[in-house]
């Protein structure tokens, strides 16, 4: 096997690794709400939420894939060395999703990503060969790094206020219901789960899908930059293997550690962030599913009850939020930076 084979075979592998990591990380978004309101048992919601998150990228499209596919240009780079490029971005954020994982804190491994990515190609290729956006912003385009961090910016805004408001409406609806009205709202949560699912695996399996596919196209496997159902199919499996392993220790941050959800703002909270997440991957905007379940949750609570909402644990979910990007991009670079001294960043 020469090089190039065996840099895309440890390409798929890290990117399986990836998607695994990103399914068992963000399991916990999903699963949060509804067992924390009962609507649900643990066996129940995973799998409700495994089964919906392998139909999002095999039904959802490409649109988030082809952004994140082309953020980054190799192209003029020696095939080996681009894909080395591409692994050291991919270990970066892996190995990013397994500490914020460690930790239990609710990281984003989209955030990650590009961190590392962005990291990694700076300092082996340039910053010219990061499609920045900046030009096309005056343009009002919105394209390479631009498009993806706006989106991961004002998706989690999103989330915060449509949370907030929705929650102001549900409880104006509901001003004269009955304690019985619990049961009806847990119900309702089989469905808003399942959207919520389905919108998750539409959106961040496509990242994966995206960074394989440069991967194949670097390497000349394929001509053009459109992703062959194998892995769709890959991705998929991937991501929803790691979400019926979900990690539980995110479970307690999101289910507790910000405010306590009782079914009304469990249902609130999964219809916000499916509308928010599900939105995204139309227009191809990858998002965080961790921030904006973790916002609509933060606005649910500042709707209803400001003072029960825990804000201190909330800054330290802001913190890391703050500085997944930097640090994801600065182990990218060390990851480089050691294989450099093998002769393969060359």
């Amino acid at each position: 096997m020469d090089t190039v084979w065996l840099l895309i075979v440890l390409a798929g592998l890290m990117v399986v690794l990836f998607d695994f990591t990103n399914g068992f990380h963000d399991a916990s978004n999903m699963v949060a709400s509804v067992i924390a309101s009962r609507a649900m048992t643990p066996l129940q919601s995973v799998l409700i939420v495994g089964g919906f998150t392998f139909l999002g990228p095999v039904l959802g499209g490409t649109a988030v894939a082809n952004t994140i596919g082309k953020f980054v240009t190799l192209d003029e780079l020696p095939d080996t060395l681009s894909l080395v490029v591409v692994l050291c971005g991919l270990f970066a954020a892996t190995a990013w999703n397994f500490i914020t994982w460690w930790r239990g804190i609710p990281s984003s491994s989209s955030h990650a990503l590009v961190g590392g990515l962005c990291g990694v190609v700076v300092v082996s290729a340039g910053p010219d060969q990061v499609v920045w956006g900046l030009e096309a912003l005056t343009r009002g385009e919105f394209t390479g790094v631009t498009k993806v961090l706006l989106a991961l910016i004002l998706s989690p805004l999103m989330g915060f206020w449509l949370g907030f408001v929705l929650q102001r409406v549900m409880l104006l609806l509901l001003r004269s219901a009955s304690p019985l009205v619990n049961r009806e709202l847990r119900g309702a949560q089989w469905l808003t789960t399942a959207g919520l699912a389905f919108s998750h695996g539409a959106n961040d399996a496509q990242k994966s899908m995206g960074i394989l596919t440069l991967c194949l196209l670097l390497s000349g496997q394929i001509d053009t930059f459109e992703v062959p159902l194998w892995v769709i199919m890959l991705c998929a499996s991937a991501i929803t293997l790691g979400t019926v392993l979900g990690g539980w220790k995110i479970v307690r941050t999101l289910a507790f550690a910000i405010y306590k959800i009782r079914p009304l703002h469990a249902l609130n909270s999964q219809l916000t962030s499916a509308g928010v997440v599900f939105l995204a991957s139309l227009v191809g905007a990858p998002v965080s599913t961790t921030h904006v379940v973790s916002s609509s949750i933060m606005g649910i609570g500042a709707s209803e009850r400001p003072r029960a909402v825990r804000w201190t644990k909330a800054r330290e979910i802001a913190l890391t939020w703050l500085i997944t990007i930097p640090g994801a991009a600065v182990l990218a670079m060390l990851c480089y930076g050691l294989v450099s001294l093998f002769g393969l960043g060359q």
